[in-house]
């Protein structure tokens, strides 16, 4: 189990420093950059399976503990892969956003029937406010759905966490009382999550009713 422990490990370094290379790769290359990474992410969950497998086999003595650096490990890797689609979701905004550009500045402007002519300086200027407003709100959007992938993820964590206290728990003999105190902070926390979504949903509403 070490030997791959410690294979998937370096594994997440590397993704964490590949991913430097999404926003310096250009329009040609950045699909590649983008699939090399999913396709090292992949790898790693794989070996994730595996390691939880070979985890759950430890001696008693070591299992917790081999346990919680696994999790450490899919904790980590959850983070990149919500990296990898918010970044995606950003690039694939922005080449929408250029190509409305350049259909609108390729369009051909006539008079019309009353013989009044469409004033494109005030329309391009007009098209690239509304672009601001979409790159802004783009930013707004990609920073609310990391948050939220966060709060997933941390919520996965923490379940899993839970369930190992209590294990230790059973284990150490700890009274009822402690054990109902445990699964009262845990419910808890789960209320304080689901609040944080809500406000960040409640804050991302406004934030588009002003921007529009």
């Amino acid at each position: 189990m070490e030997a791959l422990y410690h294979q998937t490990n370096k594994q997440v370094h590397e993704v964490q420093s590949y991913m430097g290379h999404l926003e310096t790769s250009d329009k040609q290359s950045v699909h590649l950059v983008e699939n090399e990474i999913q396709a090292r992410i992949d790898r790693i969950f794989s070996n994730l399976e595996r390691l939880e497998i070979l985890s759950s086999k430890e001696p008693a003595n070591k299992r917790q503990n081999a346990k919680l650096r696994v999790d450490q490990l899919k904790y980590d890797v959850q983070h990149l892969q919500s990296a990898l689609r918010n970044f995606q979701h950003r690039r694939y905004n922005r080449e929408q956003q250029e190509k409305q550009r350049e259909e609108l500045l390729a369009r051909t402007f006539t008079a019309n029937d009353s013989d009044t002519t469409i004033p494109i300086d005030e329309t391009l200027q007009f098209n690239e406010s509304l672009q601001n407003a979409h790159r802004g709100m783009d930013d707004l959007i990609g920073s609310g759905t990391s948050i939220l992938y966060g709060l997933r993820d941390q919520r996965m964590t923490l379940k899993g966490t839970h369930k190992k206290i209590l294990d230790v728990a059973n284990m150490l003999g700890l009274s009822n009382t402690v054990m109902r105190l445990i699964e009262k902070r845990a419910f808890q926390d789960k209320y304080f999550m689901i609040g944080g979504m809500l406000l960040s949903c409640v804050i991302m509403f406004l934030v588009v009713q002003y921007l529009t």
